[in-house]
């Protein structure tokens, strides 16, 4: 019998950049050069055009779907004829974005980019930013859980405090504190935190945030990361890029921020350029591409959206899920 799926019967349609890029209409450039450059990451490029034909389609989209999400909030509160007191009358539902994909793909890079589009609408949205890295448990659990060589793993994130957080977003709730974390020290700082201030959008940027767990036998509710979502997207890219991209990486921190006695990774400095291309693949391999293959890529058929990067960290491919 011939088991092969009719590619119809996918839940997406796929893009190429051209047909994508096309979806833009007459949204306007809002970003200068200055901007943009601002917004690069560490080891990836960030060119006008790439802005232009993926970022601001997307844009235009999220657009629509921000106001059929509070045109449907407004339907639900008319629905049950009550005041949510929580909003204080307000009458809108922060709108929450998630961004998952493997370490080094470039989630930081399209988060800062969409965070910065959106908030140039013309209604001047307040867009919120915040990733998953404050949530995880400090270096001195992970170490007294033997969890340090699983930093990023699922097990490795305070989950209870997490979901309060985006509890406390949805309900509207003002002055919501995030725990702040430094990629320079390598841990969450203590008393340290990021607040948000009831945002118009929040974007949530992390490597697991569309992970779920297997359902409960007694039937109780537990809920996921991504329950609170209203649209979610997936960065892909072979396994062998991201591992050059990681690699890439590693060796441009190892001759900048890891040169500062302060760092956590110091110790990296003092390598032979050898030496650091070996300690860097060793991280990928036993920490990083397991992570990838176990938790974090099983996850990209749960995104609304999936970016699929080229070799020179260009969107070459859009996965829009169909409604």
């Amino acid at each position: 019998m011939d088991r092969r799926i009719d590619s119809s019967l996918s839940p997406y349609r796929t893009f190429s950049r051209d047909g994508w890029a096309a979806l833009r209409r007459d949204t306007p450039m809002t970003l200068r050069p200055d901007d943009i450059a601002r917004l690069e990451g560490i080891n990836a490029h960030l060119s006008i055009g790439e802005v232009e034909e993926i970022y601001l389609p997307l844009s235009r989209l999220l657009s629509l779907y921000v106001a059929a999400t509070q045109k449907l909030f407004r339907a639900m509160s008319y629905f049950l004829d009550q005041k949510d007191t929580e909003r204080e009358g307000e009458g809108k539902m922060p709108y929450i974005i998630g961004i998952a994909g493997s370490v080094a793909v470039g989630k930081s890079t399209t988060a800062r980019v969409l965070q910065a589009l959106l908030a140039r609408w013309p209604n001047t949205p307040k867009v919120d930013l915040v990733t998953t890295d404050g949530f995880l448990f400090p270096n001195a659990v992970l170490k007294r859980e033997g969890l340090m060589d699983k930093k990023g793993f699922p097990e490795s994130y305070d989950l209870p405090l997490l979901l309060r957080f985006l509890t406390d977003i949805k309900a509207g709730r003002r002055q919501v504190r995030a725990p702040l974390y430094s990629h320079f020290f390598y841990d969450v700082m203590p008393d340290q935190v990021v607040e948000v201030e009831r945002p118009d959008i929040l974007i949530v940027e992390g490597l697991n945030v569309l992970q779920t767990t297997r359902p409960p036998k007694d039937s109780k509710a537990i809920p996921f990361v991504s329950d609170f979502f209203d649209f979610s997207i997936y960065i892909d890219a072979e396994e062998e890029v991201l591992e050059d991209w990681y690699v890439s990486r590693f060796m441009r921190l190892r001759a900048t921020a890891f040169r500062d006695p302060l760092s956590y990774f110091h110790r990296y400095s003092q390598l032979t350029d050898e030496g650091a291309r070996e300690r860097a693949l060793s991280i990928w391999r036993t920490i990083n591409l397991p992570n990838l293959k176990d938790n974090i890529l099983p996850t990209r058929q749960r995104a609304d959206l999936i970016l699929r990067k080229a070799g020179d960290h260009e969107v070459a491919e859009v996965s829009l899920r169909r409604l």
